[in-house]
């Protein structure tokens, strides 16, 4: 196998992300001062990184160690109901009973509002409008998917509009805008006209 220099050996395990120039590390440096410019502080970055050991051990006194070996694990992960507030088995069965009716019910919805109109319901655009509002930035991927599948079904509906001046039109650019330009879905965005 032939010899690899070390520097090259630690580029090939971890790439640079940025180039930076190689400067002397000792030339004129005062870590009082912050940092000007971006270059200045890498250089302080690789300064410190100069300073750190290559390789750390961890100093363990086993018999330390010994005396903390006793763990108490929880495993129900709820504390136990004081004596009369636990409810009875019939209860919960009750309780769930009804919350999967619920869900049940939710779903029959859910086709429902899937086939409904978005594009003549000024309600549900005021709705979306601020139920995007309410999104916290990052977004979970599951909030990605749905907004994105807004947005879509926007562009869809803006292309059965048969005239520019339809009032529907400013509503849907507005979703699809929002979506595409706020939210960082910029491959859904309109082009500028």
């Amino acid at each position: 196998m032939a010899w690899v220099p070390a520097e090259s050996a630690v580029e090939e395990l971890m790439p640079r992300l940025l180039p930076v120039e190689p400067c002397d590390l000792t030339e004129g440096f005062d870590p009082s001062i912050p940092p000007r410019t971006p270059q200045e502080y890498l250089r302080r970055v690789q300064i410190e990184a100069a300073q750190c050991p290559d390789v750390v051990v961890a100093q363990i006194d086993p018999k330390k160690l010994k005396r903390k070996q006793s763990v108490n694990i929880s495993l129900s992960g709820c504390q136990p109901a004081p004596e009369g507030y636990s409810p009875t088995l019939q209860w919960q069965q009750q309780q769930v009973a009804q919350f999967s009716a619920v869900r049940q019910n939710v779903n029959r919805h859910r086709s429902h509002w899937k086939s409904q109109q978005l594009d003549s319901n000024v309600t549900m655009g005021r709705w979306l409008y601020a139920l995007l509002a309410c999104l916290e930035k990052p977004l979970l991927p599951e909030a990605h998917s749905l907004i994105r599948q807004l947005a879509r079904r926007c562009s869809e509906v803006r292309l059965l509009v048969n005239s520019r001046d339809d009032e529907r039109v400013p509503a849907l650019n507005l979703l699809i805008c929002l979506v595409s330009r706020y939210f960082d879905q910029r491959d859904l965005a309109d082009e500028p006209s």
